[in-house]
């Protein structure tokens, strides 16, 4: 492989953080290399396929992507819209929300109107209270200048919004408690708790999906492809199965970086796209503060997941353009983290995948649910990918079969009959996560935002180390929306904020009216 001496940027990890900022920073010229230690580029957005069936490992539906709406301006800016091929979830209902004691399926519609009018059918009595709390998702999204693109701005308005609680400030809207848990019903999006999530994660997590969402036809690792060729088109480099496994410091500052082949890349800036946990002990505890290293050591991850992903037979199980969120009972929202053995699991979220031919039949299902990293720790000194095969042995397999069962079982009282349309099946744990992504003990969504310490979890883009940035997740927020607002912000450090969203909003002047 033919590297050069030097490059301005060097970024460590291919997610969509790290792509989004490699191609903003090739735009304005800048050399770009970017390493990453899998066979699949992506992080989140990678996919599998068993029994010739797409799954998602991380991406079942995306928000804000119709015209004029902050992702879609996003995405036009780094030139990838055309080569995404998307299909809109049911504008009547694309997240149900429901509850095993209650028949009745409740419905998040997109747009604000639509949203509203649907929650009115089945809660007359609270028209004001729906109303308050929809104006007041805007409000708070409204305080994010980047979210809504606005110049001129700190990343945040009001610091306030931190410490407002998400299940406090939801139940202010009605005493209605269905209403409260119908409202809050797809906290699994951000692993909402009840003690900690602050009101502004809930509104800038479902706000976006409410004006607008869609599906990825045959997966969400088609997003990557297209980041992918838009990066060397504007002549930037990426190299897989590069791991890196030191940011080598003199003077002050990163020189370069060395891989586990022994390979080393040097650059001016670097980027990294990995959990600043790892980032930090990859460049040396010694390189920061005491303050800083222990701070991000005791940032807390959030909980980790099980997924199980169903091959569905041919034409048996009718294709849901919808997701379902389903809790034993309206109580459990806040609250399906906290399960035993006996009660997992507390909710689920199920997901369709969608083909480019497809038919009125599903031919892929995803569930999640929460899985603590304890419940794994007998097998974590096992590690196993595409490019480092290892089995952990008999008893995992056994483990997640009957993890598997129990979830199927589940399903099966929502979805009478489920199991006789399942083919195969295949699962993964907070070690998968873990192993693929690079998380801490396997987290879905980074860094818990605790509403009790707002700033604990607050990690800059810049470091103490003159030349060393961070991106990715575990920033500001996660999700498709919130990873590619944390690249703007880590470019806007070395670009210039005005001068960057100026170039966004120039791109997106001629659709915006």
């Amino acid at each position: 492989m033919k590297y050069k001496e030097h490059y301005d940027v060097v970024i460590v990890g291919s997610g969509l953080a790290g792509l989004v900022s490699a191609i903003i920073l090739a735009k304005e010229g800048k050399s770009v290399c970017v390493l990453e230690k899998n066979n699949q580029y992506g992080g989140n957005l990678q996919t599998f396929v068993r029994n010739k069936t797409i799954f998602d490992t991380g991406v079942h539906y995306i928000g804000g992507l119709s015209k004029g709406q902050n992702l879609h301006q996003y995405f036009k800016y780094i030139g990838i819209l055309d080569g995404i091929q998307l299909h809109k979830m049911d504008e009547d209902g694309f997240d149900i929300i429901s509850f095993d004691d209650d028949p009745k399926e409740y419905k998040h519609a997109q747009g604000y109107t639509n949203f509203i009018k649907t929650l009115i059918e089945d809660f007359p009595e609270e028209e004001e209270g729906i109303k308050k709390y929809c104006e007041q998702m805007k409000a708070t999204c409204k305080k994010f200048p980047l979210y809504s693109l606005e110049k001129g701005k700190p990343y945040y308005d009001d610091a306030e919004i931190f410490q407002l609680p998400a299940k406090e400030h939801i139940n202010s809207f009605t005493k209605n408690k269905k209403l409260q848990a119908v409202l809050a019903g797809s906290n699994y999006l951000y692993a909402g708790d009840q003690n900690k999530t602050p009101f502004y994660v809930h509104a800038l997590s479902t706000n976006s999906y409410i004006e607008s969402s869609y599906r990825c036809v045959n997966g969400g690792s088609q997003i990557t492809k297209v980041l992918l060729k838009r990066l060397k088109e504007e002549g930037g480099e990426v190299y897989k199965h590069h791991e890196v496994n030191k940011f080598v410091y003199a003077d002050g500052k990163i020189t370069s970086v060395t891989t586990t082949k022994g390979i080393e890349i040097k650059g001016d800036l670097f980027i990294s796209n990995i959990e600043p946990k790892l980032t930090v002990k990859m460049v040396g505890e010694d390189k920061f503060r005491k303050s800083y290293t222990n701070r991000i050591e005791k940032i807390e991850s959030t909980i980790a997941a099980f997924s199980l992903y169903i091959v569905l037979k041919p034409n048996t199980f009718k294709y849901q353009n919808k997701n379902f969120y389903h809790f034993k009972d309206a109580s459990k929202v806040w609250d399906s983290h906290n399960y035993t053995q006996e009660s997992w699991p507390e909710g689920y979220m199920m997901s369709m995948g969608i083909k480019k031919n497809a038919n009125e039949f599903g031919d892929s299902i995803a569930v999640m649910t929460y899985m603590h990293y304890d419940e794994v720790k007998p097998w974590e000194d096992t590690y196993n990918t595409v490019a480092h095969k290892n089995e952990r042995g008999q008893t995992y397999e056994q483990f997640k079969t009957e993890k598997a069962e129990t979830l199927i079982d589940e399903l099966e009282k929502k979805f009478p009959n489920i199991r006789e349309c399942i083919e195969t099946y295949y699962t993964s744990t907070p070690l998968s996560y873990r192993d693929y992504i690079g998380s801490n003990r396997g987290s879905m969504y980074a860094y818990v935002k605790d509403v009790n310490k707002p700033l604990h979890s607050h990690v800059s883009p810049k470091t103490k180390i003159k030349n060393l940035y961070f991106t990715g997740q575990s920033l500001n927020m996660h999700g498709i929306l919130g990873v590619t607002i944390s690249a703007i912000i880590t470019c806007s450090e070395i670009l210039d904020k005005d001068y960057l969203l100026d170039k966004i909003l120039e791109s997106n002047k001629h659709e915006v009216q």
